[in-house]
């Protein structure tokens, strides 16, 4: 068996498959499945009782994590004149218009998350074709298109993110690094699974948190206690 193999081996030992784990305990024993040689990503998997195919069960939102994600977040910011300073003072890594528009037309995509104010975004539409599928288009209801860019752009760089359900009905969400603290694991997720739960939509019909797993990127899954989620719903 190649160490690769023997390395997964060893962290799936660690983890009793049918045992679901109080929050605390599973992001303590996430840490000690990451097994690779980089600073792993901790994903939580959300599996909700929703349609996404109805929109008003097409749960979408963001969440800023008290303790980050750990990396530096690459921003660009449409903006033009005064907001253009607004967004270079918060942190905004590109700033522009006219000339970030063409730039992404012709291939350039060598940013994280975009943002602008409400007056670029007629602009910005002609990319939405290339921006929309990579998750990168600025969006009113995510906070990404403001007036306020510079408010906008230092609550990413704070560690806010987008979180949507997919087809599946499931909602991914990195809540830190294998690097992080149970603590900080610990306090992500808690946020990040509230913010869930406050998402709700009232069309929902019975269960609306079916199954919550937490992992590293190439680790096992730990799956978590259902009855401690929902009552953080009370």
């Amino acid at each position: 068996m190649s160490a690769k193999g023997k390395s997964f081996r060893s962290a799936m030992e660690k983890v009793d498959r049918n045992q679901r784990y109080q929050l605390e305990d599973s992001l303590k024993l996430v840490k000690e499945t990451a097994r690779a040689k980089f600073d792993e990503t901790v994903d939580l998997a959300i599996r909700l009782g929703v349609d996404p195919r109805q929109a008003d069960q097409n749960i979408r939102g963001t969440v800023a994590l008290p303790h980050g994600m750990g990396k530096t977040v690459r921003v660009l910011a449409f903006a033009k004149g005064e907001k253009e300073r607004e967004a270079q003072e918060a942190g905004a890594d590109f700033i522009g218009s006219d000339e970030l528009i063409k730039k992404i037309s012709e291939g350039w995509l060598d940013f994280d998350k975009a943002v602008a104010t409400p007056d670029m975004m007629a602009a910005v539409g002609r990319i939405g074709k290339i921006l929309g599928p990579r998750g990168l288009m600025p969006n009113p209801k995510t906070g990404t298109v403001s007036l306020d860019i510079g408010k906008a752009v230092r609550e990413i760089k704070a560690g806010k993110l987008e979180f949507r359900v997919d087809k599946a009905g499931i909602v991914h969400v990195p809540v830190g690094r294998a690097s992080f603290s149970a603590d900080q694991l610990i306090d992500n997720a808690r946020l990040v699974l509230q913010t869930v739960l406050r998402a709700k939509p009232a069309s929902a019909k019975g269960n609306y948190i079916k199954g919550v797993t937490v992992a590293t990127t190439m680790g096992p899954g730990i799956k978590i206690d259902l009855a401690q989620i929902r009552a953080m719903a009370a």
